[in-house]
């Protein structure tokens, strides 16, 4: 069934209004502006309106790079907490980057709590997860939360010890962290015979890995589920794909994992986050099951 999931549990972030591509959007005691492909409408806000709210404006130099202006002077990093069940929380240290993002997507959370869930109410003994293109962590640091085994895959160093220092905020230990490209390490995993409850990924629509190799979602996407479910326990498993990019449906996420795997529940849509002013904002397809 198609669903159209939304981040409902953030108190530290909120999306205030979205549109003439760009987001007005708070992290903790901050507001930005941050460039926004896909809101292609008109905010319901004035511009003057934008202009009294923000405190940090996200520049863009190229499509690779840009610079912040910051009209209130922020001390980076600064923190900001999730909740999730059970009155555990994590927390992630966000920071300015020239790549337009602050450490965190929140879209994601509902996906945090999803697999938190599983985790728990399996009840499996020391349960194995693997995140891959996992950024600052946080899926790791919910699987963690819940008593999983956890190893962290990202191609960047840096990304890699910014989310061992999330670990560390939220009083976590023991996360495995890999920095290496996800196909070549999937692959590799495969041979050894590993096997793991949960996976999750995250995959960029464009990048590169640790030693230069190229990454194109859609020329590499089947592949990288057809390894990633081969990794699969499959008496015991969730798996997680979540896409952000125009391109992509859900639908062709179903169709590239549900006959793989006997699947006991599943759910595919859209991840959005619903501005103040009443916008939701498409984030993503995404793709979700188990057994």
């Amino acid at each position: 069934m198609l669903k159209y999931l939304e981040a409902l549990s953030w108190k530290d972030y909120e999306l205030i209004d979205v549109g003439n591509g760009e987001k007005l959007e708070r992290f903790g005691p901050y507001v930005f502006i941050r460039p926004e492909p896909q809101a292609l409408w008109e905010p319901i806000m004035t511009k003057v309106e934008w202009q009294e709210k923000f405190d940090a404006k996200y520049m863009a130099k190229n499509s690779n790079s840009g610079d912040w202006f910051q009209k209130t002077k922020i001390a980076s990093p600064w923190i900001i907490k999730y909740d999730l069940p059970d009155k555990k929380q994590i927390q992630f240290l966000l920071k300015f980057t020239a790549f337009k993002h602050l450490g965190v997507f929140p879209e994601q959370a509902s996906n945090w709590e999803y697999l938190y869930k599983y985790l728990t109410e399996s009840k499996l003994n020391n349960p194995k997860v693997l995140n891959l293109f996992a950024y600052t962590g946080g899926a790791s640091l919910a699987a963690k939360a819940a008593g999983a085994d956890v190893v962290h895959l990202d191609s960047v160093k840096t990304v890699v010890n910014w989310a061992n220092d999330n670990m560390k905020l939220s009083r976590l230990t023991d996360i495995r962290w890999i920095v290496e490209d996800a196909m070549k390490f999937i692959a590799k995993e495969a041979k050894r015979g590993n096997k793991y409850n949960a996976i999750i990924m995250d995959p960029p629509s464009y990048g590169l890995g640790p030693a230069g190799e190229r990454w194109k979602l859609e020329d590499q996407l089947n592949d990288l589920i057809k390894l990633a479910i081969e990794l699969l326990d499959k008496e015991n498993f969730s798996i997680i794909i979540n896409t952000y990019s125009l391109n992509l449906s859900p639908l062709l996420l179903d169709n590239m994992v549900a006959r793989k795997l006997k699947i006991k529940d599943k759910e595919f849509g859209e991840l959005y986050v619903k501005s103040e002013t009443g916008f939701k904002l498409p984030l993503g397809s995404y793709f979700r099951a188990k057994s």
